[in-house]
């Protein structure tokens, strides 16, 4: 969508995108970053940037823009992403939450989630949390902030009284690395898993079966950082 609007905003002249990264199928964003290369100088940032705004399709809205030195590279170039998972356990609750808040209607031990997650700080390998992970991949990643705290960030009327949310911090995530996460918090929170089960899960040569990934729908990239 955003090539094809800028194919019209540019009237066909020619230009390249690069994203800062993917992320899956119903997976929302607050934060992105796109990189713009133009064969032609934009003359007016405020004016490219609301004529911009205007034909965008409604869900995306382009926050700010910015010239960087021409060896900058988005994808190459240190940055720190934050995530929050935003989920509800105890009911099933109003239709309306469901792109953007994850329903769990089983009882979950909340307290122990939160411990559980703050294991998952530091440096550890993440193989186990990486989905179809090959034999030659780089799974020694670094997690800054890995917590579980009231939701305050995303709320709507038709929210439950009580929601939370599952906020991680880091430089690079694997495939499915955050969801994958967040179900083995989920099953640690129904007992199904103990604490023990986490801190193996994240040694070197040890093999752990995650069997639950937890719905896209829940997961926000929440900002990017560039440093």
């Amino acid at each position: 969508m955003i090539d094809r609007t800028l194919k019209y905003v540019f009237e066909d002249k020619e230009f390249k995108t690069l994203v800062a990264g993917r992320t899956d199928a119903m997976v929302s964003a607050n934060e992105t970053a796109f990189e713009l290369f133009t064969f032609h100088e934009i003359t007016d940032q405020s004016y490219f940037l609301k004529w911009f705004n205007y034909n965008l399709p409604q869900d995306i809205r382009a926050l700010s823009i910015k010239e960087v030195d021409k060896d900058f590279n988005i994808i190459q170039h240190p940055k720190t992403k934050e995530y929050i998972y935003v989920f509800a356990f105890g009911g099933k609750f109003h239709p309306f939450c469901a792109p953007i808040l994850s329903t769990i209607q089983d009882d979950l031990d909340i307290e122990t989630m939160k411990i559980g997650a703050q294991l998952f700080e530091g440096t550890h390998n993440f193989k186990n949390y990486c989905y179809k992970a090959s034999d030659n991949g780089l799974y020694k990643r670094t997690i800054d902030v890995c917590r579980i705290e009231d939701n305050t960030l995303i709320t709507a009327s038709f929210f439950p009284e009580k929601s939370y949310v599952l906020k991680v911090q880091g430089q690079g995530f694997g495939r499915n690395q955050i969801r994958l996460m967040m179900g083995t918090l989920i099953r640690l929170g129904k007992g199904e898993v103990d604490l023990d089960f986490i801190k193996n899960s994240l040694k070197e040569n040890v093999e752990s079966h995650q069997s639950y990934i937890a719905p896209a729908s829940g997961l926000i990239l929440n900002k990017i950082d560039f440093k």
